[in-house]
């Protein structure tokens, strides 16, 4: 099943791109910014890697990512991450940054956009890839209007927004002006949703900011008329199954709802969301929920191929995929 999974074609919609840091990377950058780390070597940074809930892995996500300073370094953080996209069989990427980690340590968004631009380029013939600026939740409102301003004009690089960071206590709904903006302008939205707080926040994803896709999104089977909203509308879930056992959403991934809502119609996608800190880049996470939940080579292609579909590449690009998909299953006897 893994050398299946390896070589399926496949969209990822759910990754951020700070969360791709490993901790080589991370000494290296800090040894060359001249930036101290809480860590005294590498094993340590892995040892650290234990965590209890959402806001106690951010702790660590955010000391991390202040290794991040030049041009160079987003390039080579986000070259270091399509090579292992390409790897895993991910033939197109909807990636997720977060520039506020990186304005407020007066970073600008053009250093940052500008390095992911460079690896974006190097990569094009092998891999299609499109930016999602997230809005850290935790801060304010106003905050997130701001960063947007300040990303104005380098939104032909940007292809939607997004929000992420401490879920609970920070709903939806304080980002209405934000998400309004993006609207105006054309770009794709969605949010998290439902990875600790509760169905409530999916649904004001949906209606109060406009969400098309949910990332997370495993409260929502708390809401059997949500989940059969979901299905109606076909409305996708990105779900990252290792994030949720090692963040302890869901501890024990047999327990895990992705199947569960996979056979109820939801379209439910598998993604890797912080990949250097959850133990493992997306075809580790399809290997990880087919084992745990006992899932066939068809369910595996159909999850595939709901992450395609759920993509926002233009259709030319997304029949490609699709083509391309077919002919690999078909390769492999998958009906």
């Amino acid at each position: 099943m893994h050398n299946f999974i390896k070589g399926l074609p496949k969209a990822e919609l759910h990754l951020h791109i700070e969360g791709t840091l490993e901790p080589e990377l991370m000494f290296t950058l800090a040894k060359k910014n001249e930036v101290e780390l809480p860590f005294a070597s590498v094993e340590d940074v892995r040892a650290a890697y234990e965590f209890d809930d959402l806001q106690s892995f951010l702790d660590i996500y955010y000391q991390g990512a202040a290794v991040l300073i030049t041009e160079s370094d987003f390039a080579e953080l986000m070259s270091e991450y399509l090579e292992r996209a390409i790897a895993d069989g991910v033939r197109h990427a909807e990636i997720f940054f977060d520039p506020q980690t990186h304005s407020e340590r007066g970073v600008d968004i053009g250093t940052v956009i500008g390095g992911f631009r460079k690896a974006q380029a190097e990569f094009a013939d092998s891999i299609s890839t499109s930016l999602i600026l997230c809005f850290l939740r935790h801060l304010p409102p106003h905050a997130a209007v701001d960063t947007f301003e300040a990303a104005r004009p380098y939104l032909d690089d940007i292809m939607g927004l997004g929000l992420d960071s401490s879920e609970v206590g920070n709903p939806p709904e304080r980002f209405v002006e934000a998400y309004a903006l993006g609207r105006d302008a054309g770009l794709r939205l969605v949010a998290h949703a439902g990875e600790e707080a509760g169905p409530d926040y999916v649904w004001a994803a949906l209606d109060v900011l406009g969400a098309e896709r949910i990332d997370h999104g495993v409260r929502a089977e708390d809401d059997p008329e949500l989940v059969e909203r979901l299905v109606r509308e076909q409305i996708p879930l990105t779900m990252c199954p290792l994030s949720n056992q090692e963040l302890q959403v869901v501890p024990d991934l047999r327990d895990h709802n992705l199947k569960r809502l996979l056979d109820r119609g939801v379209k439910v996608t598998i993604n890797s969301d912080d990949p250097a800190y959850f133990g493992g880049y997306v075809a580790e996470n399809y290997a990880m929920a087919a084992t745990a939940l006992g899932l066939t080579r068809t369910e595996v292609g159909r999850i595939a191929r709901n992450s395609i579909e759920a993509s926002f590449v233009d259709d030319e690009r997304k029949a490609e995929l699709l083509t391309e998909l077919d002919q690999y299953l078909a390769s492999h006897e998958v009906h």
